[in-house]
């Protein structure tokens, strides 16, 4: 991984740099993308691509002149579009319909963060339109350049890899069009194209590959899956001096507990995961975790439809199998993306004896839940907060000033914006919201999002990730925050170099995990350290009786 420039010298070089207008200048049309270290992702692996019967696989490196596209190129990418076209209404309605008004111009992270031009939105979109528009709309054939259309060439290949895998579908800029464009599902289009000749990123097809062998992006094989679980589960003995024996792939439980891989596997995930079966221990709540549909986090959304389709369908798979009534999801955004808005036009129903999720404690119906019968941790331990069916001691919390991060795909996708709120303000006593149009429905992205988390392009995701460390960069000067919450596994895992480059010394963790901090567990020893196994500030009162018992035996 290359130098990071110094904050002052990264944003002076994020001012927009518009090239000359005009066909004969040096117009967008004419202005390459230049692939130098650092500025690309590392390309999928042959082996990977053969392995998961993607097309036209092929040794290719974005360095390099030739890309070595598959012969008849230009006839594989024209009928590819030509399908989707047809398939998708959509998509031909977001062809059709951009005035090219510029609304969206400055709401992306990346043209914030690089001030090129092209990562606008309108422009971004137009490297795949101008194409749309010269060989499927009669004034583009007629008019040409005049028109805005293009006729394909490997440049045009090279700038779409270069600028498509600069967006992280976090669907900011739809928010503000007034046709209600969804420039990602553009993203996601252009991408399937890509594919089509062979050309997709490492970052984004391993962790396909290894789903499709593992049922996990990481690739943790089932046994290594409990293993890790159970480690983890002796840290929480440490803690609380409660022993949790999680199931694993049992049949007859009510709940299905899926959650991202990256929770089992890293910090700070894994105290989020912690925080999942602590809660779980405490309400008793009748559920099996699955060692086989061990992800629900969904790289299929990054790749193509058919492979979103696929990865999602293995959830119902094991609930089906298990005999589960209803799934219960963890603190993910993709995974929460694809179930609300395409499992129903791309699964269909859900297995005959799944029912509409009804929480076992508080009785409450979740029928927005009645298609997908799945339901998001957040608002799950929200109604059983709002139950009072917790014992929540938040003063343990009180060594952080919490702010939080809406993820992009729970808080857009899924309008999840109250639920995570009503839970961070019952189980810390200090949290501080970041400025008003930098959260909610305008949460600005990670800048890693959508298979974008990779070290090679670090430089990268912290231009992309200018907007949210200003806004980080903002509350910690201004009311003194140490501690930014989210609800997404690539969120835990992207956040933490985004807050030591903009905002050193905030540390990133999940919802979770400060609610397994501020649970008070029946049969507890005192807690004197947090998950973390970090010492509390205000550790709980240590009973006379038991300072005496270890006096007496220390003599």
């Amino acid at each position: 991984m290359a130098k990071l420039p110094s904050i002052q010298e990264l944003v002076q070089s994020s001012l927009p740099r518009f090239p000359g207008a005009t066909l004969e200048g040096t117009g967008w049309m004419r202005t390459k993308p230049a692939f130098t270290p650092g500025s690309y992702c590392y390309p999928a692996k042959l082996d990977t691509m053969k392995g998961l019967g993607m097309p036209n696989p092929h040794e290719w490196a974005p360095e390099n002149e030739d890309w070595n596209l598959p012969q008849g190129w230009e006839k594989i990418i024209y009928k590819a579009l030509e399908d989707r076209l047809k398939k998708y209404r959509s998509l031909q309605l977001f062809m059709d319909i951009c005035v090219r008004c510029g609304a969206c111009a400055d709401k992306c992270h990346f043209f914030l963060g690089t001030g090129d031009p092209k990562n606008m939105p309108v422009l971004r979109a137009e490297l795949l339109r101008s194409v749309y528009r010269k060989d499927f709309t009669l004034a583009g054939k007629l008019l040409g350049k005049v028109g805005g259309s293009r006729a394909l060439d490997p440049e045009i290949i090279k700038e779409w890899f270069a600028y498509f895998y600069q967006c992280t579908e976090c669907r900011r800029c739809s928010l503000f069009c007034p046709y209600g464009i969804d420039t990602a599902e553009i993203t996601m289009i252009a991408r399937e194209l890509l594919h089509e000749v062979g050309l997709g990123i490492h970052w984004i097809m391993d962790p396909v590959s290894n789903c499709n062998r593992t049922g996990n992006h990481l690739g943790i094989q089932p046994h290594a899956f409990k293993e890790i679980v159970e480690f983890l589960c002796e840290d929480i003995e440490a803690v609380t001096g409660i022993n949790i024996t999680p199931p694993f792939n049992e049949k007859g439980h009510e709940v299905l507990f899926i959650t991202p891989s990256g929770d089992v596997f890293a910090e700070p995930g894994i105290f989020t995961f912690m925080g999942y079966l602590m809660l779980f221990h405490e309400i008793g709540l009748d559920y099996t975790l699955s060692t086989y549909a061990s992800e629900g986090g969904n790289f299929g959304l990054f790749t193509s439809s058919e492979m979103m389709k696929k990865i999602n369908a293995k959830m119902y798979a094991e609930a089906e199998r298990l005999g589960s009534k209803w799934i219960l999801g963890g603190e993910c955004g993709h995974m929460w993306r694809v179930i609300h808005q395409y499992m129903d036009t791309m699964n269909g129903p859900t297995p005959k004896h799944m029912t509409t999720p009804v929480s076992p404690i508080t009785g409450t119906v979740f029928s927005h839940a009645a298609s997908t019968k799945m339901v998001h941790i957040a608002e799950f331990t929200a109604d059983l907060i709002k139950h009072d069916k917790l014992n929540l001691k938040p003063e343990r919390n009180d060594d952080k000033i919490v702010t939080f991060h809406d993820s992009c795909n729970p808080a857009r996708a899924m309008g999840l914006l109250e639920e995570p709120r009503e839970v961070l303000r019952a189980v810390c006593n200090n949290f501080v919201e970041m400025p008003e149009n930098t959260i909610r429905e305008q949460t600005f992205c990670c800048g890693s999002g959508s298979g974008l988390n990779t070290d090679e392009i670090m430089e990268l995701r912290m231009r992309a990730g200018l907007p949210r460390g200003n806004a980080l960069r903002y509350v910690q000067q201004k009311n003194g925050v140490n501690t930014m919450a989210c609800i997404c596994a690539i969120d835990r895992a992207t956040l933490p170099p985004l807050a030591d480059y903009w905002a050193p010394g905030v540390t990133v963790t999940g919802l979770h995990e400060l609610v397994a901090n501020a649970l008070v567990m029946k049969g507890e020893m005192p807690r004197t350290m947090d998950l973390r196994q970090e010492d509390l500030e205000y550790p709980d009162d240590v009973p006379e009786d038991d300072d005496n018992g270890d006096a007496q035996g220390e003599e």
